[in-house]
């Protein structure tokens, strides 16, 4: 039997969409949608963004974040911090040829960014088991 952890990384690893709350300056919650590019286990999601956005201000003045996943009535809200990421490494290795919707100047777009969350706090919602825990 699979440990909840190792149940929520499966979780994880299929979704493709996680919604991460930044705050902005007035101090409430910014919820968005945003397309999962790589996970580690249940607690940590990278994603791509413009240095421009909102969220990339909202974090880069207060990088606390909510950020959860679901699927098939289960889920996973978990609290962390994300830092955004601008090293040519990061941003080369998780490049996907459909970003260059939003970066026409590739990989080397100065508004091509990472976001990087790390939870720190999950909750767990998983075939009937509801469980708080620190990470």
């Amino acid at each position: 039997m699979k440990t909840l952890k190792e149940q929520a990384a499966e979780m994880l690893k299929r979704c493709e969409t996680v919604v991460v709350a930044s705050v902005n300056n007035g101090g409430f919650p910014r919820p968005v949608p945003m397309s999962k590019i790589h996970s580690e286990g249940y607690a940590e999601v990278w994603m791509a963004t413009g240095k421009d956005s909102l969220k990339t201000r909202d974090f880069a003045g207060n990088p606390k974040a909510g950020l959860c996943f679901s699927e098939n009535g289960n889920s996973v809200v978990l609290t962390g911090i994300v830092e955004i990421i601008t090293d040519k490494v990061s941003l080369e290795k998780f490049w996907q040829d459909w970003f260059i919707e939003h970066f026409t100047g590739g990989v080397t777009d100065p508004n091509y960014v990472l976001l990087k969350f790390t939870g720190h706090h999950a909750t767990f919602w998983i075939d009937g088991k509801f469980v708080h825990r620190k990470i």
